[in-house]
């Protein structure tokens, strides 16, 4: 290169200078924890916890990087299963006492290049790509500092009472004049879900500085598990609310099960006069015939060919023998006048991988494989052949109602 080009090339200053800022989604989540053990990992709603705001995160667009900062194999697996790329956080900033703070500044020690750092809690799994774009261009384009999430609450305060013979006075009301909620706008507290700041404020010891503004988020969007204890109520939540990617749910009008390892538990028997023997769970019987009550088809594939199956008497079409399942699923859609949309698919080994990574509705027994599991958007709790096909169809029910409520919102938008 000659002199003059040389000097035409801006220097490295100049050249980070010249590009945007390098805004990162940081998720902190360590593996100790007090109340429930890897509780960043644990499934709600078919899902690892973190993975609701991995999801909403990449979706969003909005970052040149998603990370977790983690200390844990398990948490690490997780998070690159979401696409999310780890830190390894040291032991000094991964004990009980340790600060978020702590944890984001050794982030930025290890990573020079990011110049915002947006931290979304693990635990905010009703988080939606929306939420995070409105508060990227609030960071990036309106010369914003520090932007966090609240949520407005209607609660009236008492002071707490301290000592004998003391009593409580009201902190935000004039008891006299209670007033209605439509008449009180209320109060906006932090709900947890994210903090983003640019780094000098960070580097400087502070999360909350600066130009600093909040971004409220809607009510029914402020799950906090740190809170909502009660597991099966979050999930119902996360359920309605959260976010489930970028396409639209559909109706499912066809469920696909393979049969070994998710209708059976995958052993099968030999008599003595080499007859093959298998068994079901009766639960997984009443969770199809609820699905055909429902409307929705089930079919059973197989690769085996067993003449077992018949004997079951589960009134479904059952293909065996069946050598490339994408072929033959999409054959089946194909003839029924069906987007893959409409399917739900219920697999646990390798070869169901390439269904369930196109199933509008896809779900593994909780002893699938590693690779079916990291395909499927649904994790059962129950194993193959002891109650995942009832499982899953509880969770395909969820899922419709879901779909009938949003298209009932929309007519009601049309009236």
């Amino acid at each position: 290169m000659d002199s003059a080009a040389a000097s035409a090339s801006p220097g490295p200053a100049a050249q980070a200078a010249q590009r945007p800022p390098h805004m990162a989604a940081l998720v902190l989540a360590r593996g100790g924890s007090k109340g429930i053990p890897l509780k960043n990992i644990k499934p709600l709603a078919g899902v690892p916890l973190i993975g609701w705001v991995l999801r909403a995160a990449i979706d969003a667009g909005v970052f040149q990087s998603v990370w977790v900062s983690t200390d844990h194999d398990e948490i690490e697996k997780v998070a690159k299963q979401f696409g999310a790329q780890v830190h390894r956080r040291s032991s000094e900033v991964s004990q009980d006492s340790s600060t978020s703070l702590d944890a984001i500044k050794e982030f930025l020690l290890h990573h020079k290049e990011v110049d915002i750092i947006g931290n979304i809690q693990a635990t905010s799994p009703c988080l939606h790509p929306d939420d995070l774009i409105k508060v990227a261009k609030m960071i990036r384009e309106d010369g914003f500092e520090c932007v966090f999430s609240v949520v407005r609450r209607h609660l009236f305060r008492w002071s707490e009472i301290k000592g004998v013979n003391k009593v409580t006075t009201p902190q935000n009301l004039n008891p006299a004049k209670r007033p209605r909620r439509q008449d009180w706008d209320g109060e906006l507290c932090e709900n947890g879900s994210f903090y983003f700041a640019k780094k000098h404020l960070i580097e400087g010891g502070c999360l909350q500085g600066g130009k600093v503004i909040y971004y409220e988020m809607r009510a029914e969007r402020s799950v906090d598990i740190d809170i909502d204890i009660d597991w099966p109520i979050a999930e119902q939540r996360v359920l309605r609310y959260g976010y489930f990617g970028k396409e639209p749910l559909k109706e499912v009008k066809l469920l696909v099960c393979n049969i070994d390892g998710c209708l059976t538990n995958g052993h099968i028997y030999l008599s003595e006069d080499q007859k093959e023997i298998i068994s079901y769970d009766v639960r997984d019987a009443v969770g199809i015939s609820l699905l055909k009550k429902r409307g929705v088809q089930v079919w059973l594939i197989s690769e085996r060919c067993s003449k077992t199956i018949s004997a079951m008497k589960l009134d479904c079409e059952v293909i065996v023998s069946v050598t490339h399942k994408l072929r033959v699923v999409e054959d089946w859609i194909n003839k029924m006048s069906l987007s893959w949309k409409e399917v739900a698919y219920l697999g646990n080994e390798e070869s169901d991988v390439d269904c369930l990574k196109k199933a509008g509705m896809s779900g593994v027994p909780a002893d699938a494989c590693a690779t079916a599991q990291k395909a499927a958007g649904y994790i059962c709790k129950s194993n193959g052949g002891r109650g995942a096909i009832r499982e899953f169809a509880e969770h395909i029910f969820l899922l419709m109602e879901k779909v009938n409520s949003q298209e009932r919102k929309l007519n009601d938008l049309k009236n």
